[in-house]
Order: structure tokens, then sequence, then C-alpha cells
């Protein structure tokens, strides 16, 4: 009797000695492939962050070797048009051109494109030669055509963020006095009334001079006129010369076509983070826009 009620006591006894060092042995292997799985986990994640810092270092030093060749060149050019030592009109434009191309959205090109247009306007008016002539008639094509080809590229971007509406100035007859048919642009929950009137053209310099009514909603002095009047030429270029309206909204007219026929103008609505480097915003509309944005229900 008593050696049949120990048998199953003696059995257990022995599994117990049997699975006590299996069981140091599965504690230690599920200790060791736990080291080992975060170790793995820790080496990716080095040669992830290894790799990230390597990506941010070779593109930090190429922006820091771009910024010092573009800062070198603008200052290059800009001094030989302030130096002003035996250059031609070809040259010039050549210099206006690389300076457009490369800067033209944080800086003002404008002035220099007028100070070599009434240039080359003066060598023409003392050029017999016809030849002569047709190279400084040249000359202003090449300057109206840059001039179009910076406002289209500002333009492509503008509207993608905005909103524009195009109209047609008839030259055939005297258009001063003229009010342009208004339109409506929305941005967001914005609706804003935009109308141009035609007050002067200047047909030798390609200008028109114009009256551009806006009106913007304001939530707390309800809709709000904004009236400016300004020349517009193919050397106003949207993300400088533009206006400033409530909420960090801007908007600017561009003329793209002048022909003795008409004149095509745009007005373009955009959001003022899209100006160009050198338009800041004001701290007031930054903070009002931050406070716009915490207050924003969370989706």
């Amino acid at each position: 009797m008593s050696s049949a009620g120990t048998d199953p006591k003696d059995r257990w006894d022995k599994l117990q000695i049997f699975l006590q060092p299996v069981g140091g042995l599965l504690t230690a292997a599920a200790i060791a492939m736990f080291g080992f799985v975060t170790s793995s986990k820790l080496d990716e994640r080095q040669q992830k962050d290894t790799r990230a810092r390597l990506y941010t270092e070779l593109m930090s030093k190429r922006e820091e070797s771009e910024s010092s060749l573009r800062k070198d060149m603008f200052l290059s050019i800009l001094n030989s048009f302030v130096e002003q030592k035996s250059s031609t009109i070809d040259g010039d434009v050549l210099k206006l051109e690389l300076l457009a191309y490369n800067f033209h959205e944080s800086l003002n090109l404008k002035p220099l494109f007028l100070s070599l247009k009434r240039r080359i306007a003066t060598d023409l008016a003392a050029s017999p030669s016809p030849a002569a002539r047709a190279d400084l008639e040249a000359g202003v094509d090449r300057l109206e055509r840059v001039a179009r080809e910076i406002a289209r590229k500002q333009m492509i971007v503008l509207e993608g963020a905005g909103k524009k509406f195009d109209r047609t100035v008839d030259l055939t007859s005297d258009p001063e006095g003229t009010t342009l048919e208004p339109a409506i642009l929305t941005i967001g929950t914005d609706s804003t009334t935009f109308a141009l009137d035609i007050l002067k053209v200047d047909r030798d310099n390609r200008e028109i001079q114009v009256a551009l009514n806006v009106e913007t909603p304001d939530p707390e002095q309800g809709r709000q006129t904004k009236i400016v009047s300004f020349y517009v030429s193919y050397f106003d270029f949207p993300m400088i010369d533009n206006v400033r309206l409530n909420q960090n909204r801007r908007c600017a007219v561009v003329l793209n076509s002048f022909s003795e026929q008409s004149a095509d103008l745009t007005v373009v609505f955009f959001p003022g983070a899209y100006a160009s480097l050198k338009e800041r915003p004001y701290y007031e509309e930054v903070i009002k826009d931050v406070l716009e944005t915490d207050k924003s229900p969370k989706k």
C-alpha cells in the first residue's frame, strides 16, 4: 500500500528533477532571444538614424554650397550694374536675365528693368543707324520676354494656392474710365469681390493705370472696401508687386499681353504665405493665424 501511494510522488519528483534544468535552459534561451531581438532593433534604428543624419548633413552642405554660389553670383552681377564700366546693352540684358531667373522670388527687379529700358530708349533716340536700332529694339523685346516668363512662373505657383480671373481691355478705342466686369474669388470661406477700373493707357511704354476695388469680409466690421490705384506693366511681378488684404491675403494684377488692339490682364487672389521672401507677414497676422489654428476643432 505504502509503495503504491508513493509511486506518483516519486514520478513527480523525478519529473521535477528533469524539468528544472530544462526550465532554466528555456529561460536562458528566452532571455538570449529577447536580447538578440532588442539588439537587432537597436542596431536597425541606429543605422536608420545614421543614414538620416548623413542625408541631413549632405543636404545641409549642398544648400550651403548653393547659397554661397548664389551669393557670389548675385554680388558679381549687382556690382557690375552699379559700376557700369564699359557695359553694353546686350551684356546688361544678359546680366539682368541671370538675376531674374535666379532671384525673382526674393528681389524686386523692376527698377533694373525700367532703368535698362530707359537706357535703351535713350540710345534709340540718338541712333540713326537702322542696324543699331534693330539691335536696341531686340534688346527691348528680350527684356519684355524675360519679364513675361518670370510673371508666368510666379503665376503658376500662385494659381495653385489661390484663385484668379482674366479680363481683356479693348484698345481699339479709348478705354479710359471703363469698368471691367467684377468677379468673386473664394479662398477657404472668404469670398472677396474684385473690380478693375481703367484710368489711363500708356501705349508707348505699354502700361495701364488701373484702380482695383476690393470688397473683403470682416467678421467684426462687416464687408470692407479697399481701392488702390497703380500702373501695371510687364515688369510688375505678382509675388512682389501685390496688395495686402485682410486675414493675410494678397492680390495682384498681371499684364499678360499688350497690343494695338487689346491688353490682357489677370487678377490673382492668394494667401500671403506665397508672397516673395521679402514680403514678411506682420507679427499681428502671424499671431492671429496661430490663435485661429489653436481654436479650430480637432478631427
